[in-house]
């Protein structure tokens, strides 16, 4: 059976791109993202200790989304956050692009996170969890604390302003 120390290990490595873009993705901001990804597994290791999980995917899932509302409420990130916005440069699967298509994308992708960021942080959570890291609406509604309902209704806003929004630029 592998120590404890091990498990750490491996989750973090399994696990740690995954808690990092969606940090990312909440925060607008690396450094920010960086250090909230690293206090989630800072609470994985203290829960560790206390009980044991058949998965822990959830589990890190949610306390990331509470970490960064927590980041979002303090003073020092209302301070912070009137900088100017990072732009999310996620790196997705390449098709040898001309360097036209490239600048075309990285236009399209500066587009799509603007009006993303319009939406309410409820509906950017949702809208996450939900469509980048691929979990269920009840998946989704649980890790939040509200119902599979509500999630939908945030999703069906969130797709509806981003395809109005999208529609209209074209």
């Amino acid at each position: 059976m592998p120590d404890v120390q091990e498990c750490h290990e491996k989750l973090y490595r399994e696990q740690h791109a995954r808690i990092l873009r969606l940090c990312r993705l909440l925060l607008k901001n690396q450094q920010e993202a960086e250090e909230v990804a690293q206090e989630v597994f800072l609470k994985l290791i203290q829960a560790r200790a206390a009980q044991q999980r058949d998965s822990w995917d959830a589990w890190l899932t949610t306390v990331a989304v509470n970490a960064c509302r927590d980041r979002q409420r303090s003073w020092w990130w209302r301070w912070r956050s009137e900088s100017p916005l990072e732009v999310v440069d996620m790196q997705l699967p390449n098709r040898d692009t001309t360097p036209e298509e490239a600048t075309v994308n990285r236009e399209q992708r500066e587009l799509i996170w603007r009006f993303f960021r319009k939406l309410s942080t409820r509906q950017q959570e949702v809208f996450v969890l939900r469509y980048v890291e691929g979990w269920t609406d009840h998946q989704v509604a649980d890790m939040l604390g509200v119902t599979p309902g509500s999630v939908k209704q945030h999703l069906f806003r969130a797709v509806r302003y981003l395809r109005k929004a999208l529609g209209e630029q074209r």
